[in-house]
């Protein structure tokens, strides 16, 4: 398959649906093999068929990363099916979106474990064949609510805070080294969990979007080409950013 990825291997976390499944997509079309990861198997498999349908080398993991073993599992996959790791995109995750007060400790490790834990354990297993080769390209993806400290979201935005803070010390410390690692912070974006969330609390729907210059959440597919470019090898002098996909809700 040809593109600016042709012959690149990438592993997708959280691959199964949403804005995971779509940048699997882009990055397949873009040339690349692609690994995917997620904790619902049903849905994995069907995400696994669907990109092998449409011509793409694909293998998938389903497994539980904000564990340290699954997380060496799946980099190993990767190195086991198709020889080599380029490109790392963190994007298992999921909000609790909750007012602080109303959580519990259980909603609060899972909102850490899904979106830090998940981060934290497969760069590090991401990181030594990448540093062995000498070239990597790690995406995580962050949340534009740490930035405008949108309402409920602050238990959320102490994980997605964490991995904004991940971002910039790896890419200080590996900049010399072949790897960059940056994070896409998006906005609203139209998902089907923003459909629901929409149909709930279409009060709540209007006040994000008051927030935004274009007045309207965003797609997955805008998201999926920003992490295809940060991906690349063009993307080569990017590292250590985040970068917000959110229709100017915060600039600079």
């Amino acid at each position: 398959m040809r593109g600016r990825l042709a012959g690149q291997v990438a592993v997708v976390t959280g691959a199964a649906h949403g804005i995971g499944f779509v940048i699997a997509q882009r990055l397949a079309s873009d040339g690349a093999k692609v690994v995917l990861a997620d904790v619902e198997p049903d849905k994995l498999v069907a995400a696994e068929r669907a990109l092998a349908d449409d011509g793409a080398e694909v293998a998938a993991l389903a497994d539980d990363l904000s564990r340290e073993n699954a997380a060496n599992a799946l980099i190993q996959l990767a190195l086991d099916r198709f020889g080599s790791l380029e490109i790392l995109v963190n994007n298992a995750g999921g909000g609790i979106i909750l007012p602080f007060l109303d959580h519990t400790p259980e909603t609060l490790h899972r909102t850490i474990d899904r979106n830090l834990w998940t981060t934290l354990w497969c760069v590090r297993a991401a990181l030594p064949p990448m540093l062995e080769r000498g070239y990597g390209r790690i995406v995580n993806m962050g949340a534009d609510s740490v930035r405008n400290g949108a309402w409920e979201h602050a238990a959320y935005n102490a994980a997605k805070g964490g991995v904004h803070g991940l971002t910039t010390g790896l890419a200080r410390e590996f900049a010399t080294r072949g790897v960059t690692v940056n994070t896409v912070a998006p906005s609203g974006i139209r998902t089907p969990a923003y459909d629901i969330y929409e149909a709930r609390q279409p009060e709540m729907i209007d006040k994000f979007l008051s927030m935004v210059p274009m007045a309207r959440a965003g797609t997955m597919e805008e998201v999926a080409s920003m992490v295809s470019y940060l991906a690349s090898p063009e993307a080569a002098f990017v590292t250590g950013q985040v970068i917000s996909v959110n229709g100017g809700s915060t600039m600079l």
